[in-house]
């Protein structure tokens, strides 16, 4: 089963993407830590290109387009946007680093890549087409 989302790339986008994000995962049958999880994986990732993807582009189409695609072994949520090219998984060894030093000594923010990864059991990226394709996969752990 496949369910489609497009919003404007905008913060104002993220309470109709979690909805969205909450409905499929309902619908594929995921534990509600699994949900909350994915929920916010998302949340991040989508306040991302909210925030940076169309930084330089002034055109009014900034979308983002998630397509959710449920399995019997699995959800899989794909984000994507037309905005500059950025792959997350670049990010992540940097905030590696910040998670393992001692609370006190860390900055505020700069976690959400990490919560995203975090979130999911398999995350990729690409870009094709002139399109940031994020791909976030969350097996079935059933309450």
């Amino acid at each position: 089963m496949i369910e489609t989302l497009t919003v404007p790339a905008h913060l104002d986008s993220l309470k109709p993407i979690a909805e969205y994000v909450m409905k499929v995962a309902k619908m594929a049958g995921l534990d509600k830590k699994s949900m909350y999880k994915l929920r916010l994986a998302v949340d991040e990732l989508a306040t991302n290109i909210a925030n940076y993807a169309y930084a330089d582009d002034h055109d009014d189409k900034k979308d983002i387009s998630l397509e959710s695609n449920i399995s019997q072994d699995s959800l899989i949520i794909t984000i994507k946007d037309n905005g500059i090219p950025f792959n997350p998984t670049n990010k992540i060894d940097a905030e590696m680093e910040v998670v393992q030093k001692p609370i006190e000594e860390r900055k505020i923010g700069g976690l959400g890549i990490f919560l995203a990864f975090d979130g999911v059991d398999d995350f990729s990226y690409q870009r094709v087409a002139q399109q940031n394709i994020n791909t976030l996969t969350v097996y079935h752990h059933r309450d």
